[in-house]
């Protein structure tokens, strides 16, 4: 069986790993005049794992409400058998 690939997760990873090589080659190419560049993107690195994180939280949510619903129905189904 295929293991499902959690896209939000990658994502996350992908994020994060570009940000700190970004981070560390513009401390190479710069030196200490990167510091506000770096301090931008680790601005834009919280922001995407904030994202993701909610979007995550939305879907999590959307799976419950959507598995109450389903055990909603069929328990309506069974009790008018």
């Amino acid at each position: 069986m295929a293991k499902r690939v959690d896209t939000l997760r990658a994502l996350a990873i992908a994020s994060q790993a570009v940000g700190f090589i970004l981070i560390i080659t513009l401390e190479t190419m710069l030196g200490d005049a990167a510091r506000p560049w770096q301090g931008v993107i680790l601005a834009v690195m919280l922001t995407a794992a904030l994202s993701i994180a909610l979007v995550r939280l939305y879907r999590r949510n959307r799976a419950r409400k959507a598995a109450a619903d389903r055990a909603r129905r069929a328990s309506e189904t069974w009790m008018s058998d």
